[in-house]
């Protein structure tokens, strides 16, 4: 892929040609010296050596590269930034693995057009690329005449892990996400049709809808695997999702999992992690609501979970946590509407964490976390998405577990990797949006929404990461002076909504008796 030849010493002889001929157009930087060159934290092969010895970057009326760090600067992420696009809208990135430099890659997320573009394999030949365009009088960057899809890292690692990986390609590439994220899309950058190649991306969060904090997202972007793939990142903060994500699969046996998971950590962390017991079958028959098979595998064998950091679940009815504010328990819907886990406290406040049931099927979905103290919740309408199931909330808590038993601090670690537990605490914002939006749509259950009071503002949550927080208030058409008349699920929670006091009802005073949900 990397090869040392007459092109990349013809592009700095043309270059410095240049450079003596266009004086005002073109400034070459002083190269480096083997020294300095050694003394880099990434391999300099002598391809990319024979260039930077004679310029260190260079300068036109339109762009600045840089081909080292200077001073303190350092690479970081498996690759070098060479220098800006777009007036530093973009950025043009190299990779700097132990076998070569490459490929150059120019990431523009930004605006209503995202580009992502991989101009060459290698340095020398993109340097060689930009010299002829130089020569020729061309400013605007190559577009590309190539196109290849971004991958969910999500689906490519749980493709791999079903086997569905037909070679040994896609099981490197598997590897190189790990467990995958949700956020996060891959390119594989080995055997791309040609150059340069545009890449069918865009990131997960969208600036067309108007949030308090509007334009705090970025893009991370990495080149990892010494040149195979990029990674782009998408960090959701101050704007609202774009489009759904691949989630992590939920196992079919994800209680069974779960219950032996949880046992096991009981058992090598019995400092960290203790279970209570569970109850009998009978006991959950005279329970308010029907409990499904694969919540009884748990009910049977663990009855409350306490994990250092955490707060504890108490997965039976009665704990003294599940007290709720009676004219709370009614903006949640009610009896047999949710089951509480959990009282979450951060800071001054407190949450509630449940399982949100559908009373018409009897059918246990999504655990959320909503704000425990009625008049905020009144005033700041919002929650937490925090699993699909029960077992799913508790085989993120084992996996978390494991890791925090790793290392030092295991309480620590566990209360800083889940800060999410409490709603608005720095996950993505899927947008709330009035429900009026759905009038003509196909989907059953964004269709059935429609019949929501005027001013109801709703968020699908099946294709929204996990953690995700639903703001509610921070939709741009949720009236400032607008208060929550009660919190609607739907499907046990697949879709969310609030439903806003009519402007011309008064709002009534808050209850403070409590009762034992």
């Amino acid at each position: 892929m990397y090869h040392a030849g007459p092109s990349a010493v013809d592009a700095v002889r043309a270059l410095k040609e240049l450079a003596r001929e266009r004086p005002d157009e073109l400034e070459l930087f002083e190269g480096f010296t083997d020294a300095e060159l050694d003394g880099w934290t990434v391999a300099v092969p002598e391809e990319v050596r024979g260039v930077l010895r004679e310029i260190g970057g260079l300068e036109t009326d339109d762009h600045e590269y840089r081909f080292g760090p200077r001073g303190r600067e350092v690479f970081t992420d498996g690759c070098w930034t060479l220098g800006d696009t777009d007036f530093g809208e973009g950025s043009l990135i190299v990779g700097v693995g132990a076998t070569g430099w490459g490929p150059v890659v120019a990431v523009n997320p930004w605006g209503s057009d995202p580009d992502v573009t991989v101009e060459a394999p290698d340095f020398t030949t993109w340097l060689t690329a930009f010299t002829e365009r130089l020569a020729d009088g061309v400013a605007d960057r190559p577009r590309g005449t190539f196109s290849v899809p971004a991958t969910s890292t999500v689906a490519l690692a749980e493709a791999d892990h079903a086997g569905g990986a037909g070679n040994g390609g896609d099981r490197e590439l598997a590897a190189l996400v790990g467990r995958g994220d949700p956020l996060t899309d891959l390119v594989d950058l080995h055997g791309l049709p040609g150059y340069p190649c545009s890449v069918d991306w865009e990131p997960y969060f969208s600036t067309f809808h108007n949030t308090a904090d509007t334009g705090s997202s970025e893009v991370q972007f990495q080149i990892v695997g010494e040149g195979r793939a990029l990674l782009l990142r998408s960090v959701v903060s101050g704007d609202f999702l774009g489009r759904a994500v691949r989630r992590h699969r939920v196992p079919a046996d994800a209680a069974r999992r779960a219950v032996a998971e949880l046992r096991e950590l009981a058992d090598s962390c019995p400092d960290s992690v203790a279970l209570e017991a569970g109850c009998a079958e009978s006991e959950m028959d005279g329970w308010s609501v029907p409990v499904p098979e694969d919540l009884r595998t748990v009910f049977r064998e663990i009855g409350g979970v306490a994990i250092a950091g955490l707060p504890t679940l108490r997965l039976l009815p009665g704990a003294p946590e599940h007290a709720v504010d009676p004219e709370l328990h009614r903006m949640l819907g009610g009896d047999g509407s949710y089951w509480p886990l959990a009282r979450i406290v951060h800071g001054r406040g407190h949450a509630l964490a449940q399982v949100r049931i559908d009373p018409a099927t009897g059918r246990w979905g999504y655990v959320v976390s909503v704000p425990g103290d009625g008049e905020s919740l009144r005033t700041y309408p919002e929650l937490a998405l925090l699993a699909e199931s029960l077992p799913d909330l508790l085989l993120t808590f084992t996996r978390l577990a494991r890791r925090a038993a790793a290392g030092p601090d295991f309480a620590a670690r566990m209360a800083r990797d889940t800060r999410w537990l409490f709603p608005n605490t720095g996950e993505p914002w899927p947008r709330p949006a009035p429900v009026g939006e759905w009038a003509d749509s196909a989907d059953p259950l964004l269709a059935a929404a429609t019949e929501l009071p005027d001013g109801t503002h709703a968020a699908d949550l099946r294709a929204v990461p996990i953690p995700s927080d639903l703001c509610f208030y921070r939709a741009a058409g949720w009236p400032y002076a607008a208060r929550l008349e009660r919190l609607h699920f739907a499907a046990a929670g697949m879709l969310a909504a609030a439903v806003p006091v009519p402007m011309s009802v008064p709002v009534p005073a808050p209850v403070n008796v409590p009762v034992v949900g």
